[in-house]
């Protein structure tokens, strides 16, 4: 579709309806090159990134009983610590972004996802569980939060 087109598509979908979508992310179209070389070399498959996950939900069972995506208000603070640059950060994001506090919630679950995946890459022992989110983890959340222009 044309931008235009695109753009009054959107224009359709309300912002509370946008707010239950958790994730929102333009994947560009891969040339042939890209997808039969890069890919193929990379040597990350299905098959690890279906592992990984699987470990990084074990982690959030273990952490507080059930997904982060289940995670209420009061389980967000116990489980998604921020330090005074998180802090900071959602506070920009929401002045800038107007984001609801729904939209906080979602992007502080998609951080302590971020942060839980992370965890499992091969090298990183999961040792305590952390309970903690940088502000990398937030910055990349929110990221995937807002609509695409």
């Amino acid at each position: 579709c044309a931008p235009p087109e695109i753009a009054r598509y959107r224009a359709r979908v309300s912002g509370p309806l946008l707010d239950r979508i958790d994730l929102r992310v333009e994947v560009p179209a891969l040339s042939s090159e890209e997808l039969l070389g890069e890919m193929a070399a990379t040597g990350f498959s299905s098959d690890i990134a279906a592992a990984r996950v699987r470990r990084a939900r074990e982690l959030q069972r273990r952490r507080a009983g059930k997904l982060n995506a289940e995670l209420a208000g009061e389980e967000l603070q116990e489980h998604c610590r921020l330090d005074r640059q998180c802090r900071l950060l959602i506070a920009q994001a929401r002045e800038r972004l107007n984001l609801s506090a729904r939209a906080i919630h979602r992007a502080l679950r998609v951080a302590r996802t971020i942060a839980d995946l992370e965890m499992t890459e091969p090298g990183n022992e999961t040792g305590p569980i952390d309970r903690s989110i940088g502000p990398a983890h937030l910055a990349e959340a929110l990221q995937l939060r807002r609509a695409i222009p």
